[in-house]
């Protein structure tokens, strides 16, 4: 089986450095050969500030991709990530997420050649979330004992993304369900990507345009595999984004359920060289 040369993870950002300083610390040691692309969809200077620090710190190389703030465009900003990637392989992640200790390492394990691969994710709570930014907890090295003391706490809700099976054919059991793909947690073939023009940048505001991208995805014979009990990451608590464009973008998105579009109308391949 083919398995990747080198993995750009792209990590989309937006004014919390503390979060995503925490998901960089994370990625230490978890691979031989990738990069990481912050996609930062408008932050202030701090977020700039924190990534220069870190890059004398870090074994792994790492660029910062940044736009204006003019709402949440976070299409544009993964497509011109996922454009000057170096890799084959691009992982998309949110910020503030935390990767667990072999996010990348079964990534690969799990890349295959016509297949996208959605990982899950834990969610924690505030009250702690609020411990682990404060203390700079490094939850990714934590036990699954660890686990079921915070899950009893409720400071998290579930347990079972933590435990990891082999079981490789049932992975392509649901290879043409789009629904629950998040790219908080998605992987991807470069080739495969650039092929269906990348995320649709007419999705602005929250919603529905990673649903997109894996729904066009399978129409270009890209199928999905699934990643639970591999690669989950840890979501910190955040306030919920702003959902005003749900209705718009939900209603974008039956539009594509309804025609045979592959391609995105504005996407990736405006960055190209």
């Amino acid at each position: 089986m083919i398995k990747p040369d080198k993995i750009s993870l792209i990590v989309t950002t937006y004014n919390w450095p503390e979060a995503l300083r925490l998901g960089l610390l994370a990625l230490e040691n978890q691979d031989e050969n990738f990069e990481v692309l912050i996609a930062d969809d408008g932050s202030c200077s701090e977020t700039a500030e924190m990534i220069s620090s870190m890059r004398a710190k870090l074994s792994y190389p790492i660029r910062h991709i940044h736009q204006e703030d003019d709402g949440f465009r976070a299409a544009k900003i993964r497509n011109k990530a996922a454009a000057q990637a170096e890799g084959d392989y691009l992982i998309f992640m949110d910020g503030d997420c935390i990767p667990s200790s072999h996010f990348l390492a079964r990534h690969r394990g799990l890349a295959e050649r016509n297949w996208w691969v959605t990982g899950n994710r834990i969610l924690l709570s505030e009250p702690f979330t609020k411990k682990i930014i404060e203390d700079a907890l490094p939850i990714q090295k934590k036990n699954f004992f660890y686990w079921c003391k915070q899950r009893f706490s409720r400071n998290c809700n579930r347990l079972l993304p933590l435990l990891h099976f082999r079981f490789q054919e049932i992975r392509k059991w649901f290879l043409r369900s789009w629904k629950g793909a998040k790219t908080c947690n998605l992987a991807v073939w470069k080739k495969d990507f650039i092929a269906v023009n990348g995320f649709d940048e007419a999705y602005e505001g929250w919603g529905y345009e990673d649903s997109d991208l894996v729904v066009r995805l399978i129409r270009a014979n890209v199928y999905r595999k699934d990643g639970r009990f591999a690669i989950p990451v840890f979501h910190l608590w955040h306030t919920e984004n702003d959902r005003s464009s749900e209705g718009e973008n939900a209603e974008r998105l039956e539009k594509i359920l309804s025609n045979e579009r592959v391609k995105a109308q504005l996407g990736v391949q405006q960055y190209m060289e």
